[in-house]
């Protein structure tokens, strides 16, 4: 089932290879954990972004606490750390909080139509 997200989705060690590694498109990575205070600063800016470009990019988050054989694969030491997958493969990483536009300016080069 294939449908455009608006909403950022879980995904875990058991659903990660099916819902990003074989998926086609930006799917942007959430390595979080609840006691995480930049976390949870940075998760409202990604609904947002996942609202406003559905079309361009998925937002996936995946909790290192319950799911830490993917976060040890793909080298997560500090949260949040965010990995930009295009088509499967990782093509950027970001590390720590940032706002809106800061993130939006490095996800938008990846976006296949650009939206103003």
């Amino acid at each position: 089932m294939t449908t455009v997200t608006s909403k950022p989705f879980a995904v875990t060690d058991e659903t990660f290879a099916q819902a990003v590694e074989r998926a086609q498109g930006l799917i942007l990575v959430d390595f979080w954990a609840a006691w995480c205070a930049p976390c949870r600063m940075i998760a409202p800016v990604l609904e947002q972004i996942a609202a406003e470009y559905p079309d361009q990019i998925k937002i996936a988050k995946l909790d290192v606490d319950s799911n830490p054989a993917t976060a040890m694969k793909y080298g997560v030491m500090s949260i949040p750390t965010l990995i930009l997958f295009k088509d499967g493969q990782p093509v950027d990483r970001l590390v720590g909080y940032m706002p809106k536009e800061r993130l939006l300016m490095r996800l938008r080069p990846h976006f296949s139509t650009p939206k103003a």
